[in-house]
């Protein structure tokens, strides 16, 4: 969401403008000195990339400059191509590719950086900034301030630098570097000068001046040398200002080392900016979200221009833009305030930029560094998990022994590393299902499978066993490998017949040339009903109902159950249960098309039509089991509890002529207590009494049964059919199993 433009945003983005401003300045100057190239080149990156770019750009917070991760490709470079204006057609020939790759969308690449490398890359960039400017606050000088790498021009590495400090400490910048952190430190904490217009980096820059010129006349180890200072280049005069000024060598355009460069060039900067720009985006208070393409094409002008007159490559630096948004920035307004002001002072002001101490400019991106590399950021790290914390680990150790760019790419690897092994151990869930034809070893595929996930999938298959079935199940699953697919292919044609082991698909998609089939039989058969006992059909649904309690349903094929039962049916059981809409037997005990005849009406209770139906069930269609399903908070049995228990007696039923005969039928199984019981009750307590003469109704109905159906009865004794009583917890989901009677001890043992 884009920030408003008020007074209060001009002046805030005004003054953190300044701010960044006060700290590019020497890097600008730094970066140039460490890429072996002219001061004024890194001023006129600064003036683009903080003008030009920033115009340009969709980002409120990045701000564009020279860049510390170029360094070592622009010496590099200039080395190769030997003079200046043919490295600056191919620094321009850079930004033209810059430009087709924003044209081309191509910034959508940022969207696969893993957020720990972001996060690894900004705290690296803190510890970096901290390491780094160590030397620079006590007055040792001699890398440029601009380098970020490990190995610096001085010969020196990072932590060698830190362990010569001793000797190299100069008393004048040390004392105006370590009192600027104290200044900063009690800004930061004290409400009245936090809450100051007046920015604390202008404070200490002012400080740093005055205190210089007052070492001045105290000399000695208190003077402040020219290498502590600020050093940007002095012309005498505007002609010799415009002199700094530097034209590409267009005559170079068949140079194929032009051509090298300039991909090398144009590949690490939009790298490191579609990076940086993520990082920022995620240092902004305000969470908004920067376009990359757009980006991309910003930097591609932005370098065309730099090329054009001299400036050294420019990409997004993270530096400056955290810098930018701890000053406050809201908009890009700071970042072209920041360059408006780098070129008025180049050009205007040389002389009193010079008078400003390094140690002082030292101290604000030292505490820049400490905010970037916080405790709370690694804490939070550890605790998202190893997946996370790895590669953010990584990142900022890699980082900080080599450089950005080396870093951010070894942490990409062990991102990247992590989630191929992450895919390739769990491209597949398995699962064992018990269905109606026996076991089924279901193997669900993930949304997309790679050819990395070819070893998982192939292990899966080969640990079917033999004579088995496999369900290889695509329904969740956008996208096969080939490679995958003819794995399948073959498996299912080949090696699985060889085994004798039967291949089942579902889910698969047309363009993958592999039809769905169903294997196995998962629908009830005359050959299963004929050979399954009562108490197998009642362990089946006790497993069924297990699946659906636990979520784990069976995968099954709807059309082919219909089509296959159109011509006759075999149930296996006859479900007598209510209407309840909670309560429908073929879900809660994850039964198919033509498994179960199920006789439901309200508060299943037994009646003649109720008994011919089951009778049917049986002695007909041949089902082997017979189950009275009651339930908890019956409604049939509320209202039968409500009738009886009345103070008056209903003489009629105004909420339906013929709702009294279902109440008629559960009135024998309430006790002599039940009315005190209820009248007794809170409106908690009444649920109990009704789920009570519901568990007792069950047991009737099972009673009645027996006694008024010689058949049921018959069926019963010669242990062809078994009688069970349930009662189904619908807050709780689980079964209570009340009754069994035809089936052997170790049914009742079970129930």
């Amino acid at each position: 969401m884009a920030e408003k433009m008020s007074v209060g945003s001009v002046l805030a983005d005004a003054k953190a403008g300044l701010v960044v401003f006060l700290v590019a300045l020497p890097l600008c100057l730094g970066v140039a000195l460490a890429s072996k190239a002219d001061p004024f080149a890194g001023l006129i990156a600064g003036v683009v990339g903080g003008i030009v770019v920033a115009i340009l750009s969709g980002s409120h917070t990045s701000v564009s400059g020279p860049a510390a991760g170029l360094t070592a490709i622009v010496a590099a470079q200039l080395l190769i191509l030997k003079e200046y204006p043919i490295f600056l057609l191919a620094v321009v020939l850079a930004g033209v590719i810059q430009i087709g790759l924003g044209l081309a969308r191509a910034g959508f690449l940022a969207a696969f950086i893993p957020n720990s490398v972001i996060q690894g890359l900004l705290a690296a960039i803190g510890v970096i900034l901290v390491l780094k400017q160590i030397p620079h606050l006590v007055g040792d000088d001699q890398d440029p301030e601009g380098d970020m790498s490990f190995d610096q021009p001085d010969q020196q590495s990072t932590f060698s630098e830190l362990l010569q400090l001793v000797d190299e400490a100069k008393l004048g910048p040390a004392v105006i570097g370590l009192t600027s952190i104290a200044i900063l430190f009690a800004w930061g904490r004290w409400k009245l000068l936090k809450n100051s217009p007046v920015p604390s980096a202008l404070v200490i820059v002012v400080f740093g001046v005055v205190v210089n010129l007052l070492f001045r006349t105290l000399g000695g180890d208190w003077a402040i040398g020219p290498k502590q200072l600020v050093d940007v280049p002095i012309a005498d005069s505007f002609g010799q200002f415009f002199g700094f000024f530097r034209l590409p060598d267009f005559g170079q355009f068949g140079n194929s080392k032009v051509y090298v460069a300039a991909f090398t060039i144009a590949a690490v900067a939009s790298l490191e900016t579609l990076l940086n720009l993520e990082a920022v985006d995620k240092l902004d208070p305000r969470q908004r979200e920067s376009p990359p393409s757009r980006e991309l094409l910003a930097q591609g002008v932005g370098n065309v221009v730099s090329g054009m007159i001299g400036g050294l490559p420019i990409t997004s630096v993270i530096v400056r833009s955290s810098v930018n948004i701890n000053a406050g920035a809201r908009t890009k307004l700071s970042a072209i305030v920041h360059g408006v002001l780098i070129l008025g002072s180049v050009a205007l002001l040389p002389i009193y930029l010079n008078l400003i101490p390094e140690s002082c400019l030292a101290a604000i991106l030292f505490m820049t560094g400490l905010k970037l590399a916080s405790y709370t950021l690694a804490k939070r790290m550890w605790n998202a998990g190893r997946n996370q914390f790895v590669p953010f680990i990584v990142t900022v150790v890699a980082i900080v022994l080599t450089d950005l760019l080396i870093g951010v790419l070894i942490g990409l690897a062990i991102a990247l590393a992590n989630i191929l092994r992450s895919n390739a151990g769990r491209p597949i869930r398995k699962f064992v299902e018990q269905h109606i034809g026996g076991v089924v070893v279901r193997i669900e595929l993930a949304n997309q499978v790679s050819f990395l996930n070819r070893a998982a999938l192939n292990g899966a298959l080969q640990e079917v066993p033999r004579g088995g079935h496999v369900l290889l199940d695509a329904q969740n699953t956008d996208y096969i490998d080939p490679d995958i697919l003819e794995l399948i292919r073959t498996f299912r044609d080949q090696i699985g017949p060889e085994r004798g082991i039967e291949v089942s698909l579902v889910g698969f998609k047309d363009r993958y040339q592999l039809q769905d089939q169903t294997q196995y039989v998962d629908y009830s058969t005359r050959e299963l009903q004929t050979t399954m006992t009562p108490l197998q059909i009642l362990q089946l649904l006790r497993e069924g109902h297990e699946r659906t309690r636990t979520n784990r349903r069976l995968t099954r094929d709807f059309a082919r159950q219909m089509t296959a039962t159109a011509a006759g049916q075999h149930p296996l059981a006859v479900v007598v249960s209510c209407i309840d809409s909670r309560t429908p037997a073929e879900i809660l005990f994850d039964l198919g098309v033509g498994d179960i005849f199920s006789v439901r009406l309200a508060g299943n209770v037994s009646s003649r039509k109720v008994l011919g139906s089951v009778e049917y069930g049986c002695a007909v269609a041949g089902a082997k089991l017979i189950l009275v399903l009651g339930h908890t908070r019956c409604g049939a049995v509320t209202a039968a509890v409500e009738r009886s228990c009345a103070a008056e007696p209903f003489h009629e039923a105004p909420d339906g002529d013929h709702i009294h005969f279902i109440v008629d039928d559960i009135r024998p199984s309430l006790t002599a207590d039940t009315a005190t019981e209820w009248r007794a009750a809170s409106a908690e307590e009444k649920y109990a009494v009704v789920d009570a003469v519901a568990r007792r109704n069950v047991l009737r109905v099972v009673e009645t049964m027996l006694n008024d159906s010689q058949p049921i009865r018959k069926l019963v004794f010669e242990g062809k059919v078994a009688i069970v009583g349930a009662l189904y917890d619908v807050t709780t989901g689980e079964m209570e199993y009340l009754v069994s009677q035809g089936v052997n001890a170790e049914a009742a043992a079970q129930s």
